[in-house]
């Protein structure tokens, strides 16, 4: 496990976050069946989350700035520190009373991404990392699958919403090239998962567009410390600014990233 001051600061803010969290989902569960929906409910739940995320984080390190989903840029007196926060990645599993989501945090220094947590309080399953210090799945070290063929590889995926119909005819001709050569795709609908589960090994590979630094920034630093790479879906290492991720063991990512830029 990492011991160090960083990481304890980052899980703390991310348990404490996580308490309340959960119990707005069994809320959740009970609100799903009804006729009004959860919809306002959640919302309140992800701003309220993310509120705990920013206080405990500025009360443990004054000065850092902040890029937050829901309230955006917070400059910092410390320019060369930022955090990167999601409080609830996987909103639309959360909406539907799925215990698929996650709170998302990284730290950014020089513009370099040091450490990633990513926490889902509904099945308590912390994943953190380290940059020299390895990643981690709560008491095991994590490292990315040894597979060398994509045709025994399981691959997941992002699907482009209701709201992004511009996006689906590039997804369909993606998962189209994807389907003929690997095993299987999945689609769980929290990218820091996706990215999480790829760097433990449960998937061999992931790809999205349409992402924004919040949904991918702690996954990276949990990819990269598990042996992984990862790169934006154009071979670069643009990630953040460009919102496309292409992330796996390093045979599986090059061959996934060749068959998707071949499209």
């Amino acid at each position: 496990m990492i011991t160090s001051a960083l990481m304890n600061v980052m899980t703390s803010a991310a348990i404490k976050t996580g308490r309340a969290l959960k119990r707005d989902f069994g809320e959740v569960e009970n609100l799903v069946v009804s006729v009004k929906g959860p919809g306002d409910f959640v919302s309140a739940a992800d701003r309220k989350a993310e509120k705990t995320l920013y206080e405990e984080l500025s009360k443990a390190r004054p000065g850092y700035g902040f890029l937050m989903e829901e309230s955006g840029v917070v400059e910092g007196t410390d320019p060369s520190h930022r955090w990167i926060i999601d409080p609830l990645d996987g909103t639309t599993n959360f909406l539907h009373g799925l215990p698929i989501f996650a709170i998302s945090v990284a730290l950014e220094r020089e513009g370099h991404l040091i450490a990633g947590v990513v926490y889902n309080p509904a099945t308590d399953d912390m994943y953190i990392a380290e940059k020299g210090q390895g990643a981690w799945h709560n008491n095991r070290r994590l490292r990315v699958s040894p597979r060398r063929n994509l045709s025994d590889s399981l691959i997941a995926c992002g699907i482009p919403h209701l709201g992004k119909a511009e996006a689906h005819p590039r997804f369909k001709a993606e998962l189209e090239a994807v389907m003929a050569r690997a095993s299987n795709v999945r689609r769980l609908g929290a990218a820091s998962i996706d990215l999480a589960l790829t760097a433990a090994g449960r998937f061999d590979a992931y790809w999205e567009r349409n992402l924004q630094p919040w949904d991918i920034a702690a996954g990276i630093v949990l990819l990269r410390e598990a042996g992984g790479f990862v790169s934006d879906l154009d071979g670069g290492q643009d990630m953040l600014e460009k919102g496309s991720v292409c992330a796996g063991s390093e045979i599986i990512q090059r061959d996934l990233l060749a068959l998707l830029r071949a499209i």
